[in-house]
């Protein structure tokens, strides 16, 4: 689906936007009343508070005591609702009780209670107001405007905010000025905040406490304006002033979106490290801290990582729902709904896109409710409901109504109309659809004009026309990608092609020619999120600077299945993200021909799998011809592979002796291979897999056995990293080993690749250490645990002494190695959310530029993985390519489970003066 990006719950005090994503900000009276008044000494215990009121029972002295709660209310929110208390229970006047009460709803806000403050600053209002007092009633709306934001209600809190402006100061009104740019921020009127800060900041004076709270409101304005450095130096100022006056609680707010802005700038990794040092900081506050998990997971979905997403939004929901916090509840369930269906979820998608929608339409947020109810739709057809002819024809007019709101509410809905179009047609409703195609034909130049126009002609029977329009889209959809100056717009529109390249992936399958059906394969796996998302945030100098690859795609504009040319237009700029280019380069037509492969190939052979919907097919591209075959079911693929893993899961820890293991990896490869291997022969391997069979351990299969096998994310960044070898073979700088905690052969590993690599460096098991020496080593042994984490692949990590090293801190290495090991259990295992780059700790390894990754991909014993390794590495200084030496040393020592990764056919220098780069002989 593309709409527009939803918003991340807000802190207590936090400045969200209405269409896309909120954020925390800090209001005006709660980092200003943090600080103590001249008269007051922030040291004093409650006790000595409290006698104060009792000794001195004057209503100036319970009015002044009153006004210390409020100070004390961001700093020390305890001891200022025990302070407002005394003055209530002390049988306070009118101003005094409004003050107090006042005192008690910031306390609340700031422990996280939206609706006891609300509460309380309504109380404060009726007394000030029966009272006389309109100065009073105005400072209680001062602080109404932020929290009526937060619950809901940002329209309402600006007309609050005009009600108490008469009636307040100068400095008042420019604390109300911050506090209205929080509500400005969730209605999308970033200009407008700005403004309302720069004028604060005018009246404001030099109080670090004022200033604190208006830098930080004005730098998230402008992160949402893509004015990041200046928003940078706002975000970093607020920090500076609020750490100088010990406003603890706004510092952790100007830190926590840190995060954030690292996220809009496009650099993912930075956003992860920031996440995590805010998750310390912001650990007493749940409220503030599930705003900074909406925000990673905002750029998360953007970057095509629901999986990750979905783990911090299920943490961030609850957190919401307990603080009341109903603004940024709506828009994380929301949120919530889009990466549940993006994970294959529709129930629970349903069920969190109605709860959204509910929630929007209480808060009379009219323009979100129809990305809601495009969600919950969606998941409705994702869950059969068409099925039904009735159904199907209620559920095309839902869609139908569902678009006009979308239009209505100023956001895309083209690509819902396609999908009522695309529903219309299965139903037999020629009417509708043609009606629906022909609109969006008509439309212009874009990605879904095209969509339209090849639906059309696919319909009509024209399928070389439709996929000559389908490859136009593409294009179009590259030029956008390339055209955008903000990164996450450049993934997002890379992305927008990949429902058309899924169309020209099933019409090529209709046509049975295995040329076509190749090359609109690499055109799916480039326009997918996998590819396009986490590269395009990794950054472009692994790619461009060093030993990393450096193309992704090939410069002919010609479809090897001899379709009609489309043109290339203008190049893509050098420094584009390496995602954002593939799809670029796929939409012009930059597909691996049949006759470059087999020129890198050599001897070898390419089996790629092709998924659409529950059918697998395979390519297989050998020296004397191309071959398609349809192989059934993925369901079943994916069955037989999980039994084949947990045999080999039984066997390798000893947990019995697997009875069967040999029959169902010859299952397996009867259902994936077989109708292959006449043709394959005992050919070197390049397999090229699809959805669940990035996890499986391809090496096992009996054909495999001691046969060389590479296991790559696609054709494309196979031939690039062919293309990269240098001339002279070999690999440049040294070797680091490191040995991790709880293995009891580490150590011993790591002495062995010493052996056998001269001037290796044993690095210690830190994680600086460890991404400071990946930096600058050409080999890297990692022998240490790993963990995978199958709903959150970049969540992975290596166990290191001093915690764990993450799959998205790989991600910012510049100049990575050429070939890494990781003798880690479930180091290799990957998931593909959409057959892109599969991700993991082997795929962020690849993406970052490491030409080979030699990792496991079920557990194995110490004491075997110490053997298996000891025989590779010998194999490996004798100039034996990584998989090749892969694939001898699991033959000498029966221990399967590892795999080689990326491009294995380039030997390795061992660091001897004169070492071979060629295999003269096997070690003896």
């Amino acid at each position: 689906m593309t709409a527009a990006p939803i918003g991340l719950p807000a802190m207590s005090e936090t400045a969200v936007r209405e269409s896309p994503v909120p954020d925390q900000a800090v209001t005006s009276d709660a980092a200003a009343e943090t600080v103590p008044a001249t008269d007051a000494d922030p040291a004093t215990d409650t006790a000595t508070d409290a006698a104060a009121v009792i000794v001195t029972d004057t209503v100036t002295d319970a009015v002044a005591a009153a006004e210390q709660a409020v100070r004390l209310s961001g700093s020390d929110p305890g001891r200022a609702r025990a302070l407002a208390r005394t003055v209530l229970d002390a049988g306070a006047r009118e101003e005094a009780a409004a003050v107090a009460h006042r005192a008690l709803a910031l306390a609340a806000r700031e422990l996280g209670d939206l609706h006891l403050a609300e509460e309380h600053l309504r109380r404060a209002e009726r007394i000030a107001l029966s009272a006389g007092l309109p100065h009073r009633a105005a400072q209680a709306r001062l602080s109404l405007v932020h929290v009526r934001t937060e619950l809901g209600h940002p329209a309402e809190a600006l007309t609050i905010a005009a009600d108490a402006e008469p009636y307040l100061t100068p400095v008042e009104a420019g604390r109300l000025g911050v506090n209205r740019a929080s509500a400005l921020v969730r209605l999308g009127r970033y200009d407008e905040a700005v403004r309302h800060c720069d004028r604060a900041e005018g009246v404001l004076g030099e109080d670090p406490a004022f200033l604190a709270g208006a830098t930080l409101n004005r730098g998230l304005a402008r992160v949402y304006l893509g004015e990041f450095a200046a928003a940078e130096a706002d975000l970093t100022r607020s920090a500076g002033l609020a750490g100088a006056a010990g406003l603890h609680h706004v510092l952790a707010l100007a830190e926590g979106n840190l995060p954030f802005l690292a996220a809009r700038r496009g650099d993912l990794p930075a956003a992860f490290t920031a996440y995590r040092r805010a998750e310390r900081i912001l650990s007493d506050y749940p409220e503030r801290l599930a705003t900074v998990r909406c925000d990673l997971a905002e750029a998360l979905v953007s970057a095509q990582l629901p999986g990750e997403a979905r783990v911090l939004l299920d943490q961030a929901v609850p957190e919401l729902e307990a603080a009341g916090a109903e603004t940024a509840l709506a828009e994380a369930r929301l949120m919530l709904a889009r990466v549940e269906l993006a994970t294959g979820d529709p129930r629970r998608a349903l069920r969190s896109a109605e709860a959204a929608r509910a929630g929007l339409i209480r808060q009379e947020r009219a323009l979100l409710v129809p990305l809601a109810t495009e969600i919950a739709l969606r998941a409705r057809l994702g869950l059969g409901e068409a099925a039904d002819p009735v159904a199907g024809d209620r559920l095309v007019a839902e869609m139908l109504a569902c678009a006009a709101g979308l239009d209505g509410a100023g956001h895309p809905s083209a690509p819902l109309r396609l999908v009522t179009a695309e529903l219309a047609l299965r139903l037999g409703d020629e009417r509708t659809a043609e009606g629906l195609l022909a609109l969006l034909a008509s439309a212009g130049p874009g990605p879904a004009a095209h969509h339209a126009t090849a639906l059309r002609r696919a319909a009509a029977g024209d399928r070389r026309g439709a996929l000559a329009a389908a490859r136009a889209g593409l294009a179009a959809a590259g030029a956008d990608a390339v055209r955008s100056p903000d990164p996450l717009e450049r993934v997002r529109a890379a992305r927008r092609s990949e429902p058309l390249a899924a169309l020209g992936l099933a019409l090529a399958l209709r046509t049975g020619r295995a040329r076509t059906v190749l090359a609109w394969a690499e055109r799916w796996r480039a326009a997918t999120g996998g590819a396009v998302g986490l590269e395009g945030f990794a950054g472009t100098a692994g790619a461009s600077e060093g030993r990393g690859p450096v193309r992704t795609g090939i410069a002919d504009c010609r479809d090897p299945a001899g379709a009609e040319s489309v043109e290339c237009g203008d190049p893509s700029p050098a420094d584009m993200p390496r995602g954002v280019r593939r799809a670029v380069e796929a939409g012009r037509g930059a597909v691996p021909g049949p006759e470059e492969l087999r020129a890198a190939l050599g001897g070898a052979a390419l089996v790629e799998f092709v998924r659409h919907g529950d059918e697998l097919a395979v390519v297989a591209v050998t020296p004397d011809r191309v071959l398609l075959r349809r192989l059934g079911s993925l369901a079943a693929a994916a069955e037989a592979t999980v039994r084949l893993r947990y045999g080999l899961r039984r066997r390798h820890l000893l947990d019995g002796d697997a009875p069967g293991l040999t029959a169902e990896a010859a299952a397996v490869e009867r259902l994936l291979l077989g109708p292959l291997l006449p043709r394959l022969g005992d050919r070197p391997l390049v397999i090229v897999p699809a959805g669940p069979l990035h996890i499986l351990p391809w090496p096992v299969l009996p054909s495999n056995a001691d046969r060389p096998v590479t296991v790559a994310p696609s054709v494309s960044a196979w031939l690039a990293a062919w293309r990269a070898v240098p001339p002279e073979g070999g690999t440049g700088g040294g070797t680091a080993a490191v040995a991790g905690p709880g293995l009891r052969c580490a150590e011993a590993e790591v002495r062995m690749v010493a052996a056998r690599r001269p001037g290796t460096e044993l690095v210690p098991a830190a994680r600086h250490a460890v991404l400071a020496a990946l930096e600058r080593a050409g080999v890297a042994h990692l022998a240490a645990h790993g963990t995978f984490s199958a709903r959150s692949p970049l969540l992975s990590g290596i166990d290191l002494d001093d915690g764990r090293l993450m799959a998205y801190d790989l991600l910012r290495i510049r100049t990575p190695p050429e070939l890494v090991v990781l003798s880690a259990c479930d180091a290799g295992m990957a998931h593909a959310p959409a057959d892109g780059t599969p991700l993991g700790l082997a795929g962020a390894f690849l993406s970052s530029g490491t030409r080979c990754v030699v990792a496991g991909l079920v557990p194995v014993r110490d004491d075997e993985t110490l053997a298996l390794m000891t025989v590779f590495h010998g194999l490996l200084a004798a100039g034996r390519p990584p998989a090749a030496a892969l694939a001898a040393a699991a033959g000498r020592t029966g221990t399967a489970g590892f795999a080689c990764f990326g491009y294995g056919d380039q030997p390795v220098a061992t660091g001897r003066e004169g070492s071979a780069t060629q295999l003269d002989q096997d070690p003896t």
